[in-house]
């Protein structure tokens, strides 16, 4: 080193660029947690589950759509192609296994690396670190909830054999919205909750797993076995979002014996107990900062 090196000054300055505000470290937060749950800049290890959920779930799409675009309707019969409403149950699987990663990728990672002790050393605080993370997943779940019913209505609409009009393709729009909206809200409320109870991401993800199939199961059981009211069936984490899907688009869906106002309340409590089970356990969460 030269024995001239000289330290001219010394301080700090006050950083003059733009502020996005509480608003945008929200946005921020959220982006980030998407990417990391899609496995973007990270290896390839992280990006596989992802990957294979996705394809499941956009793969009959494709199918489907090849079908009716190759083969005339009168030979294949239009019972051959699921209605929105099935498809998304069709694809049932691809939405409960996806929905096991994002919320433990989302939440958990931060307890267990210290993250969310940094975080709120920010403008953000506990309420709009969840607002954030709530958005990740529930954007996230919409991947494989909305993506592939809307990808069916842009595909059978160039075909062909998409609704007759501009109404009824503005109404069938709007219930695949709707629907693909529901069915991420409660998902992302069960998941959240599942995983705000443990700093182990293995633990969440099966948790949240057999939540969804453990009350399917307990609820078919009180109801088949048991012979108790088929409202039970509303305790049904797993069948409830799927049903208030069909109901959306206007079909009776596999328990006709349950008032769609009941269906919808069910879903709309659910998505509520989630979401105050996650707010409840981070408001006394102990966090070094």
């Amino acid at each position: 080193m030269s024995d001239e090196a000289k330290i001219l000054d010394r301080g700090y300055r006050s950083y003059e660029g733009h502020r996005s505000g509480v608003g945008g470290a929200i946005r921020s937060v959220a982006w980030h947690s998407m990417r990391t749950v899609l496995g973007v800049g990270r290896p390839a290890r992280h990006k596989i589950f992802p990957a294979v959920s996705v394809i499941i779930a956009y793969l009959p799409a494709l199918v489907f759509v090849g079908i009716a675009a190759l083969l005339p309707v009168d030979l294949v019969g239009e019972e051959a192609l699921p209605s929105y409403a099935d498809y998304v149950g069709f694809i049932g699987i691809a939405i409960v296994l996806f929905c096991g990663l994002v919320a433990p990728e989302v939440l958990v990672r931060d307890r267990r690396d210290g993250m969310l002790g940094l975080y709120l050393s920010t403008p953000l605080q506990r309420d709009t670190y969840l607002v954030a993370k709530v958005a990740a997943v529930m954007t996230t779940l919409m991947i494989v909830t909305l993506g592939p019913p809307l990808l069916l209505l842009i595909a059978y609409t160039f075909e062909g054999s998409g609704p007759g009009g501009v109404g009824d393709w503005l109404v069938l729009f709007v219930r695949i919205v709707a629907s693909g909206v529901a069915i991420s809200a409660v998902f992302a409320a069960v998941s959240l909750a599942a995983s705000s109870l443990t700093d182990r991401r293995a633990f969440a993800s099966v948790g949240v797993i057999l939540v969804l199939l453990g009350s399917s199961a307990v609820a078919s059981a009180l109801v088949e076995a048991a012979e108790m009211s088929t409202n039970v069936r509303l305790f049904d984490l797993l069948a409830m979002p799927f049903e208030l899907v069909q109901r959306i688009y206007g079909e009776t869906g596999d328990f006709p014996e349950i008032e769609t106002t009941l269906v919808a309340g069910a879903n709309i409590g659910w998505a509520l107990f989630g979401t105050a089970v996650v707010w409840f356990r981070y408001r006394r969460l102990a966090v070094s900062r």
